[in-house]
């Protein structure tokens, strides 16, 4: 994999900042507040591929996206979120963070910093018993991701799974699904990224 960082933290920012201007989220659970589920850290490490999100400008023209977790020794999370720009012809590029465990949410709560002068927090909001599958969001359902262990997620699993971001009072109808090989680009439902400038 080519270690070359991609300018994500900037326009990830924002992104974070333009979120006061999206639009209405019409799920009548949509001022609930968001609890982070209890998460078994050793276990939650390692590769998740990006199934599903509400696109930002930082990722919305990747394909094949993943994150990659490991637990460093001094208990922070090694982050890195790789991808392919435009198409899957394109070289990998990827975004490196340390992200900070929130102290008493049982493991679910990080703060993902992008530099010293920002940070989010992000929260775990279910993972299966098996965990192979998760779904990650910010606190104000602004952003929110479906991720699994495998590239590969059958639509039924996927409907379920946003079924479960409704239910969190998520506007489902803003995600869209990554495309993790290149025969689901240009499906509906799908992304499709752009042009390379």
């Amino acid at each position: 994999m080519r270690r070359v960082v991609h300018a994500v933290g900037v326009p990830l920012l924002l992104a974070i900042a333009a979120c006061a201007g999206a639009p209405p989220n019409p799920n009548p659970r949509a001022n609930d507040s968001l609890v982070a589920v209890s998460i078994d850290l050793p276990r939650y490490m390692g590769r998740w591929y990006v199934i599903g999100n509400i696109p930002y400008l930082g990722d919305q023209d990747y394909v094949g996206t993943y994150v990659q977790w490991a637990l460093r020794s001094d208990g922070k999370i090694m982050d890195a979120f790789v991808g392919r720009r435009y198409g899957f012809d394109q070289p990998v590029t990827g975004s490196f963070f340390i992200d900070t465990i929130v102290p008493s949410t049982r493991n679910g709560e990080w703060r993902v910093c992008f530099s010293w002068l920002a940070c989010v927090t992000r929260l775990t909001l279910y993972v299966d018993e098996s965990y192979q599958y998760t779904i990650v969001g910010l606190p104000d359902k602004s952003l929110g991701w479906i991720m699994a262990r495998d590239t590969q997620v059958s639509d039924e699993m996927y409907a379920a799974l946003l079924l479960r971001l409704a239910a969190l009072g998520f506007d489902v109808s803003r995600f869209r699904r990554v495309p993790q090989q290149l025969d689901q680009i240009g499906k509906p439902a799908f992304q499709s990224p752009g042009k390379p400038e």
